[in-house]
């Protein structure tokens, strides 16, 4: 991490887990771990949490997020939650083209921009997934891949709306299956990532951008990744859903 420049961020993604009643009590728990934090701190939580959460969270330096974001303000998309409900329920963040979205449900470079486009004209700030399946890297075109989900997805962003965005990269082949990528293989693809930002957007633009890694980060193995340069936090799945574990990743990248 380089907090000279910009800011380090560690971010819990609850997928689909924890009811109201768990979700409160989980904020009530973390709040006290995470009050003196010196980096950022969000949680990213199923729809129907988000308003408890919100709540839950009120007063403290915990922001709220979701974890998709529709493309359209309304209309016939069933099942789908539009910007201004989000941030009706007090989301300010959403996690866009997480892996799994990818995966299960069919999201696409293309609808991944159209998502990234309605949040930041919704008035949401964005979590911006990218990474390579297994195969991928094993035919050494992690850059490649990585390179054309990021063009895609920032299409019609301007440099000022970029702010507004983190990116996170999440090697899918590390998701949920306690793989990790080294300390050095995360570090090369988030500095491919911000070489890639200095490209579109300019130096200045990259040197400010939050780049997390989002792959079986916890507390073993937190120290190392956040060592690197160009590693500025984490998305985090398991270890987000047990206050002790997210606190201490917190911690560690408050130093």
């Amino acid at each position: 991490m380089d907090k000279s420049k910009r800011a380090a961020v560690i971010a819990g993604n609850w997928k689909m887990n924890k009811s109201r009643a768990e979700a409160k009590e989980l904020i009530d728990e973390l709040k006290p771990l995470v009050k003196d934090a010196k980096c950022g701190v969000i949680v990213c939580v199923p729809y129907l949490d988000i308003e408890t959460v919100a709540g839950a969270a009120k007063g403290s330096n915990i922001k709220v997020g979701a974890q998709n974001c529709h493309w359209a303000d309304k209309g016939a998309f069933t099942g789908e939650i539009p910007a201004a409900m989000l941030r009706d329920a007090g989301a300010e963040y959403t996690i866009i083209g997480h892996s799994e979205r990818r995966q299960y449900f069919g999201e696409t470079d293309e609808t991944v921009n159209k998502r990234v486009r309605a949040a930041l004209d919704g008035g949401l700030k964005v979590i911006l997934c990218c990474g390579e399946l297994k195969e991928e890297r094993e035919e050494n075109i992690t850059e490649e891949i990585v390179g054309k989900q990021l063009k895609i997805a920032l299409a019609g962003v301007t440099a000022d709306e970029l702010k507004d965005i983190i990116v996170a990269y999440e090697p899918v082949w590390a998701i949920g299956t306690g793989l990790t990528a080294t300390d050095e293989q995360a570090n090369e693809v988030c500095a491919f990532i911000r070489g890639l930002i200095a490209k579109l957007y300019g130096k200045a633009a990259a040197d400010a951008l939050t780049v997390q890694y989002g792959g079986s980060m916890n507390p073993k193995n937190v120290e190392g990744l956040l060592s690197m340069e160009h590693v500025d936090g984490g998305l985090i799945g398991g270890a987000s859903l047990k206050a002790p574990d997210f606190a201490a990743l917190v911690a560690a990248a408050s130093k």
